[in-house]
């Protein structure tokens, strides 16, 4: 099977963790031995977030007297793409001898009319308590939001439209390599009026980036894989119930969080509406059983398995 995979920026850098190289080299080892059962046995594409990793690229680039403006968001998507590609590639390299893996930089197409650009809603940086968030956004001039029991700087987040690269990833696959691309949603540029790319200040939803990848390089299956085990109903709640296997009309007739829950399923939904094909969410120790439908939130045109068979969450249909 050709399998997309989309690692999010909290499983490489978790919540209240100190953002040292040392502890996210660590995450990312955890994640390629959660990863390399899947890439001996299908064709693996693997996509990272940058949420926790560009935020503190932007509040270093911000407190820089040596710098007249702080760095654009896109240069500062470009370099954690680096950063965190490089920790992918060699740990890939290391857990799969002999097996070509290759990290790619990708720019992703978005459109300037884009509504996102007047309203900010994607999380970026570290988390803060109400105060210093608001605080923060006064001296920066910051939009801020609530995220969770937190508060964090959202910055605006445009739809992906295309993948520049989509082209050579194919080839990269066609090959036998694993391809690590689109970190972080890809950097995100426009084209102007002369069809030149050029870079936008905004971050573009690796969910969304890895889902519209999925469908264009024809792949089986695209895994969401973060920090929690499932999608659930009333999440954070005593009334908390897991979502198992289901449809795309089910989940789309829930509500879920715009900022963090909600573009993942919108991302699965999506390919599964578009290809017919099977998208999970679910957290990343569990890859193998995920992909397998025996963990996580799994996806289908019908809510059924392979072999016909419905798990105990039929009722969300």
């Amino acid at each position: 099977m050709r399998v997309v995979v989309a690692l999010g920026g909290n499983a490489l850098l978790r919540r209240e963790e100190r953002p040292d190289a040392a502890v996210q080299l660590a995450n990312v080892r955890a994640a390629v031995a959660a990863l390399a059962p899947l890439a001996r046995e299908h064709e693996l594409v693997i996509t990272h977030g940058n949420g926790p990793q560009v935020g503190i690229l932007a509040l270093e680039s911000a407190a820089d007297r040596s710098l007249s403006s702080p760095y654009p968001f896109d240069v500062l998507g470009a370099e954690t793409q680096g950063m965190i590609g490089y920790w992918l590639l060699q740990s890939l390299q290391n857990a799969l001898p002999g097996r070509q893996v290759c990290a790619l930089l990708n720019q992703t197409l978005v459109s300037a009319a884009d509504p996102a650009f007047a309203d900010p809603a994607k999380f970026v940086g570290p988390v803060y308590d109400r105060d210093e968030a608001e605080h923060l956004a006064a001296e920066r001039g910051w939009t801020v939001k609530r995220d969770g029991t937190h508060w964090r700087r959202v910055v605006p987040s445009p739809r992906p439209q295309r993948v520049v690269e989509t082209r050579l990833i194919r080839l990269l696959l066609q090959s036998g390599a694993v391809a690590v691309c689109a970190g972080g949603g890809g950097v995100p540029v426009i084209r102007d009026e002369q069809g030149q790319l050029t870079g936008v200040e905004a971050v573009v939803d690796k969910d969304l980036t890895a889902a519209l990848l999925a469908e264009a390089l024809d792949a089986d299956a695209l895994l969401l894989l973060t920090d929690v085990p499932h999608v659930s109903l009333h999440y954070g709640t005593s009334e908390a119930e897991p979502i198992g296997r289901t449809t795309p009309a089910a989940l789309r007739a829930q509500r879920f969080p715009a900022g963090s829950m909600g573009p993942k399923v919108d991302a699965v939904c999506r390919f599964v509406e578009l290809t017919g094909g099977t998208a999970a969410i679910g957290a990343l120790q569990d890859a193998r059983a995920i992909l397998d439908g025996t963990a996580g939130t799994v996806v289908t045109p019908t809510g059924r398995d392979l072999d016909g068979r419905l798990d105990a969450h039929e009722d969300l249909r």
